[in-house]
């Protein structure tokens, strides 16, 4: 697709992610494929989020370019001693709402007055997360058509739909708390559209609660019933793989566009060094870590990471540390500074002299360059989205260790639907995880899951091509949404 923009001014678009890692790596990455279609962006990140990215990626890694450029609205907490973890989920959804809106409607503001003395093009739309709803407000101020994007998975959207109706049918909240562990969330809800024998403990933890008043449950409905304002609802998914959930969305909230995966669409953007260098990994990257997966064999290697938010007990640390190191396969391990809840991250001397030249243990890297590497041939993760789509992106079959929001949903598909991924039970051990990883690694289950996820990828590919479907999406939804004006 050819720029939009000749003969006249850009469309502009202003995006707006919620401020945790992933929603802003998935955020990064649609802001560049719309940039590349002829749009000025403006990204906006919270201060705090800022400030942590020119901390990790140097004072000018967020200069941007005259038509891509960086603004920052404040996220209403309290600033922090602690300047290199992520917030957390429930406390910016409590904030946010209550202090973003006017430092966000002031900046649509000044980029209006801006545009009126001809600095900038107008404002075309806007593009906020999907617990960002409040953006709504700022977006009617202006006479803005507004699309909402979940950097979630569709299936967990659809799940979160449904929160209300599991209210209503008394099957949550649960009695009390020995309801997590006695069976209840075993139950089987058959009558879920768009989701198959899905069972109570398949969907996004949120619906966990022994309160109908939780805070979290009630955002989160009230977030989607929102969205069904919005001129469109956006997922990185392509129509294949979620046709189930796409299609029990459609008759519910306005057009869907399932445009994914970015990553694959980023991949055909011809090179720019620029805009290649704006990243959004906010711990910085250790790079060595491709160096040594040069060493070692195709498909020899399974790669570990809990992802940005993720929390282990030092119990649970060490039940994955022996699980990898009695496998006896080569591994490489993500383990951030605050990984393991409330203490310090403690692996004995003896686990390093078992693992000794065959693991390597970093802080974070880029997670698309290693499951893109040849050595990858499996993928030990906490079920985040971004992780998922980018594993299926590269071909790399999974172990699936699901902690909380989207990602018990993920799982489910994962290892029930599409048939990519093992699961390993919340309550790890290391014999399990030692005979899960040497038959996701070696296995005849891994070999298909391997034939599976190759199948899976030459559908994304051929979807993220011209004459695709998340192509003619995207194209359709610049049209009809992104460039489209109020008479």
């Amino acid at each position: 697709m050819a720029s939009i923009a000749a003969g006249g001014s850009k469309p502009y678009v202003v995006i707006t992610p919620f401020p945790l890692q992933g929603h802003i790596n998935s955020f990064l990455k649609l802001a560049k494929v719309i940039h590349s279609k002829g749009f000025h962006i403006t990204f906006v990140n919270t201060d705090y989020n800022h400030k942590r990215l020119l901390n990790s990626r140097g004072p000018h890694a967020l200069d941007g370019l005259p038509d891509f450029c960086f603004e920052t609205i404040p996220d209403g907490l309290a600033p922090s001693d602690e300047a290199n973890v992520s917030q957390r989920f429930r406390i910016l959804c409590d904030s946010m709402p209550k202090n973003s809106l006017v430092p966000f409607t002031k900046l649509l503001g000044r980029l209006h007055e801006l545009a009126l003395n001809s600095v900038v093009p107008r404002v075309t739309c806007l593009i906020s997360d999907g617990v960002m709803t409040f953006t709504m407000t700022a977006a009617q101020e202006f006479g803005l058509p507004i699309a909402i994007y979940w950097p979630a998975s569709t299936v967990s959207f659809l799940g979160i739909f449904h929160f209300r109706t599991l209210l209503d049918k008394d099957v949550i909240p649960l009695k009390d708390e020995s309801y997590l562990t006695n069976g209840y969330l075993d139950t089987e809800l058959d009558w879920v559209p768009g989701m198959k024998n899905v069972r109570l403990k398949d969907l996004p933890s949120f619906v966990r609660v022994t309160d109908s008043n939780n805070f979290l449950l009630n955002f989160l409905i009230a977030e989607l019933q929102k969205a069904q304002t919005a001129q469109a609802i956006i997922f990185n998914t392509f129509e294949e793989l979620d046709s189930d959930a796409l299609s029990a969305l459609s008759s519910i909230f306005p057009p869907l566009y399932s445009i994914g995966p970015l990553p694959m669409l980023l991949n055909q953007i011809p090179h720019n060094h620029h805009m290649e260098s704006i990243g959004s990994n906010m711990w910085k990257e250790e790079t060595k870590c491709l160096d040594w997966l040069e060493s070692y064999e195709p498909e020899s290697v399974i790669y570990v990471n809990f992802g940005s938010l993720a929390t282990l007990s030092l119990e649970q640390l060490g039940e994955f540390a022996w699980g990898l190191a009695n496998s006896k396969k080569p591994f490489l391990w993500i383990i951030r500074p605050d990984l393991v809840k409330g203490g310090s991250i403690i692996l004995s001397p003896e686990f390093f002299t078992k693992i000794k030249d065959r693991g390597f243990i970093a802080n974070w890297c880029e997670q698309e360059k290693v499951l893109n590497h040849p050595s990858i041939g499996g993928f030990l993760t906490h079920c985040g989205w971004n992780s998922m789509i980018e594993s299926i992106g590269a071909g790399v079959p999974m172990a699936c260790w699901p902690w909380s929001g989207d990602q018990p949903t993920n799982c489910r598909y994962a290892c029930r639907e599409w048939e990519i991924g093992l699961e390993i039970d919340n309550n790890v051990k290391k014999e399990d995880v030692e005979k899960l990883v040497n038959e996701l690694m070696e296995g005849e289950k891994g070999k298909q899951m391997r034939q599976n996820i190759s199948k899976w990828k030459k559908i994304a590919e051929d979807d993220t091509k011209p004459g695709g479907s998340s192509y003619i999406n995207l194209e359709n939804l610049i049209k009809d949404v992104l460039i489209k004006t109020k008479n």
